[in-house]
């Protein structure tokens, strides 16, 4: 029974750590808001920021950190692929879609009238 209360007031700190945590990250995500950093660089800081209260609040409040090693795997090749999603837009922009409006088109240039 001792051992119960044990880890029930151990459960209770944790909870309380990463909701103090949690508070103060939302805190730091208004604080970057009033620093107007260039659009890539504010996306980037949101991102990480939301991937560690995200990682704070799987890892505790949904006890992703006493599961069984398969469900890391799983989160991992989630992660994986999220950042791969990420760099989607690039091959877009490299491929000419975001171009400026009126510049030619690569297959445009050569073409007879």
């Amino acid at each position: 029974m001792h051992s119960d209360q044990e880890a029930i007031k151990k459960s209770i700190r944790s909870y309380m750590v990463v909701g103090a945590l949690l508070l103060v990250f939302t805190g730091v995500t208004g604080a970057a808001n009033s620093f107007h950093f260039a659009v890539p660089a504010a996306i980037t800081l949101a991102l990480i920021i939301a991937s560690i209260k995200g990682t704070m609040v799987a890892s505790v409040f949904m006890h992703l950190s006493h599961e069984k090693k398969w469900i890391y795997g799983a989160l991992l090749l989630t992660a994986f692929f999220f950042i791969v999603r990420l760099f989607l837009p690039l091959l877009t922009v490299s491929g000419g879609i975001g171009k400026a409006a009126g510049a030619p088109a690569a297959h445009e240039s050569g073409a007879a009238h």
